[in-house]
């Protein structure tokens, strides 16, 4: 769909908040393995629960696997989208991408497409998950606007609207080394001067992922005819004592473009730690936050009912009124919310925000840590939800 969505008018609004994981037959046959029976007649299964059309052209593709071609890759990574499409327009949202099936990882697929970096090896970030990490290195510049193909492949995908996820300057920035800035090693000067040095130094090195990576690479989905760009940074209160430049690299990173909406998915944090610093954030028009991990599983709408979104207050009280994504669904479970629990989270919030204009309905999170049936469930009775909560409220 190609119409500007009015986040502003838009009463619980629903959406996907980023990743989906990737099926066992795109990761075998995207790597040239074959591609066992049981992900064969995975692939079927989804492809009749969910709607995907043609997909017997995908099975015809996977039945020859081992894949040689880099053509026969590719497409394989185009059904894998297209299934993430449907999976998410099947459970009824409002707002869908493809769950980032056509991309390596929200760092890596990045970074490789930018000039003046270089790998230094793998890294733990969480669980037993693992990235790789690089350096800066020198002038920082897009070898190629790094979301083009896939979200002109999408529009013609898609049958709801898009929202294209993007990995934010801050978390780009403070998840590499910076080997650009000379280090000062002189023990003579007072520790107050090299702290200086070092703040600078980093300033600098964000703000230029932000002007030079970030905000041409969302000029560039504009063009294409994005209308809402999500800008996801899980490390942005890494530093509380740099909210100031987590909100500064935000704005540098939209600065001067129109014709798209601009947002930002925070991930699991304190999120007292980001107030007052995201009052600068004064181009964001909507915060995307998890709250039902930290959330009692009982019915009500009251403060004690609802122990994980007292702190959405604050988001309220922000001075250029953004809407709030509301996280209703937890991602670090299999437990399926009850669309009774949803409808809760979501009416305790509207009363909250007094205006259900200014509340979406997400996810807490990427769900790509959950099987693609827990995620499809989660996501039906998040759309059930939403329409309860509809209903009560007269919408």
């Amino acid at each position: 769909m190609s119409a500007t969505l009015d986040l502003a008018s838009t009463p619980l609004l629903s959406h996907e908040v980023g990743s989906l994981d990737k099926p066992g037959w795109r990761t075998a046959a995207y790597a040239g393995k074959p591609v066992s029976a049981k992900d064969v007649q995975d692939a079927k299964d989804w492809g009749v629960r969910v709607g995907v059309p043609d997909h017997e052209q995908l099975i015809e593709l996977l039945e020859r696997a081992p894949l040689q071609s880099a053509e026969d890759k590719e497409a394989v990574k185009r059904w894998a989208s297209r299934y993430a499409l449907r999976l998410e327009e099947s459970a009824g949202l409002d707002v869908v991408y493809d769950g980032e099936q056509q991309r390596s990882e929200m760092y890596a697929w990045a970074v490789a497409h930018t000039n003046g970096f270089a790998w230094r090896g793998s890294v733990r970030a969480f669980d037993n998950k693992y990235y790789s990490k690089a350096a800066v290195t020198g002038p920082i510049s897009l070898k190629e606007a790094y979301h083009n193909a896939e979200f002109a492949f999408l529009q013609g995908a898609a049958q709801a609207h898009l929202k294209v996820p993007i990995t934010g300057a801050y978390t780009i920035a403070d998840w590499s080394f910076d080997e650009r800035s000379a280090q000062d090693h002189d023990v003579s000067h007072a520790h107050k001067v090299r702290l200086a040095k070092r703040r600078a130094a980093r300033r600098e090195f964000i703000l230029d992922v932000a002007r030079n990576m970030i905000r041409p690479n969302n000029e560039a989905l504009i063009g294409l005819g994005a209308r809402w760009i999500q800008i996801d940074e899980p490390a942005g209160s890494t530093g509380p004592d740099e909210l100031d430049l987590f909100a500064q690299s935000f704005n540098e990173s939209v600065s001067g473009l129109s014709g798209a909406t601009f947002s930002t998915h925070l991930c699991f944090s304190d999120y007292d730690l980001f107030f007052p610093g995201i009052e600068a954030m004064t181009e964001c028009r909507q915060f995307c936050v998890g709250f039902a991990n930290y959330d009692s599983r009982e019915l009500g709408v009251s403060d004690a009912a609802r122990p994980g979104y007292v702190v959405i207050k604050r988001f309220r009280d922000l001075p250029y009124r953004p809407s709030l994504g509301l996280g209703v669904i937890d991602i670090h479970t299999d437990f399926v919310e009850p669309p009774e629990l949803v409808r809760d989270r979501i009416l305790y919030a509207v009363d909250v925000f007094g205006d259900a204009a200014r509340i979406q309905v997400t996810p807490d999170c990427g769900l790509r840590t959950r099987s693609w049936d827990v995620a499809y469930r989660k996501l039906q009775h998040m759309v059930e939800g939403t329409r309860l909560a509809k209903e009560q409220l007269g919408l």
